[in-house]
């Protein structure tokens, strides 16, 4: 799938910050479910998603596509599952630990501003200046969101531990969209938009095994679990982890689309926005603002505006 023109490109960009801000859905939906459990069905939609749409773009092509690729490249787009993993895990943990008030300016404006600045240093498409101004007031829409979360919520009990979890799956949050860029940066020896993707979501797939049997046994938080309680669950929450996982890949797939068409850093930067999205689905499907308060309201609008005006600002580096 090739993108020529800014508009439909946007367009991709928005698609992807609209799944990456609603996939957590199918897990509040699924119940009192660890995310550990959870996670095994996550992955396993994931990769079968990326997997599909690679075949659905040009299957005939993606083996010889796979044969022809160098080694180095192979590995940049496998060690994006990897770390992308990694950080998705921690993310959550650290949610659990700190509260989302912490976590998300922590976590996700960490992966948002070193994500988008390493991202451009790989693929050095874009106008800096506009996608400095951008990142900045997505960085206030995020502090923002997270000002009406700490009020909503009365007050913070953050330790150090979650504040150090929060930063580490920022950074490795950070690190997967620049190697996935780099594993599509054209010439001989390169990967396509969905071949990348697919070898991605192997790298995801494979590490989950490790990752997630450590989390497992050894949780940051919470009591251990064990593959006995993920083959008792119901069948309604395996779906709905399958349905989590097409629904992240599906707006990946979006982003790398249009970064490829123009630039990965933008791109990135705007998917990455996804907390307005997931705010909406708090603020009116999970009610996790009622009864919303002046106090709450305030930095609510403040990063509505915010967002706004970065998606606009991002638009204009395109």
């Amino acid at each position: 799938m090739v993108v020529t023109s800014t508009a439909a490109a946007l367009a991709l960009m928005l698609l992807s910050m609209t799944c990456w801000g609603s996939w957590a859905n199918t897990y509040k939906l699924a119940g009192n479910v660890r995310f550990e459990l959870f996670y095994w069905d996550y992955a396993i939609g994931l990769a079968l998603t990326a997997i599909a749409l690679a075949l659905y773009s040009d299957g005939s092509a993606l083996l010889p596509e796979l044969r022809a690729a160098t080694a180095d490249t192979l590995w940049e787009a496998v060690a994006a599952g990897v770390v992308f993993n990694l950080a998705n895990l921690l993310l959550v943990a650290a949610i659990a630990l700190a509260g989302l008030a912490v976590a998300f300016p922590l976590g996700i404006g960490t992966a948002l501003i070193v994500g988008t600045a390493l991202t451009f240093l790989v693929d050095r498409k874009g106008t800096p200046g506009y996608i400095v101004v951008g990142v900045a007031l997505a960085v206030l829409a995020i502090i923002a969101c997270a000002t009406a979360y700490r009020r909503q919520a009365g007050g913070l009990n953050v330790t150090r531990k979650g504040v150090i979890i929060c930063l580490v799956s920022g950074i490795l949050m950070a690190c997967w969209a620049p190697l996935a860029a780099a594993s599509m940066r054209g010439g001989t020896g390169g990967l396509s938009t969905f071949g990348a993707l697919a070898v991605f979501s192997v790298g995801a797939l494979l590490s989950t095994i490790p990752f997630n049997l450590y989390f497992m046994r050894r949780p940051l938080s919470g009591a251990p679990v064990s593959l006995r309680d993920y083959g008792s669950g119901g069948a309604r929450w395996h779906l709905l982890g399958l349905l989590g996982g097409v629904i992240w890949t599906v707006g990946t797939a979006a982003n790398l689309v249009a970064g490829h068409a123009t630039g990965f850093a933008v791109s990135y930067a705007i998917g990455q926005s996804a907390p307005l999205v997931a705010s909406l689905w708090g603020i009116f499907v999970w009610r996790e603002f009622s009864p919303i308060t002046g106090t709450v309201a305030r930095p609510l609008v403040a990063m509505y505006v915010f967002y706004l005006a970065a998606i606009l600002v991002l638009a204009r580096a395109l």
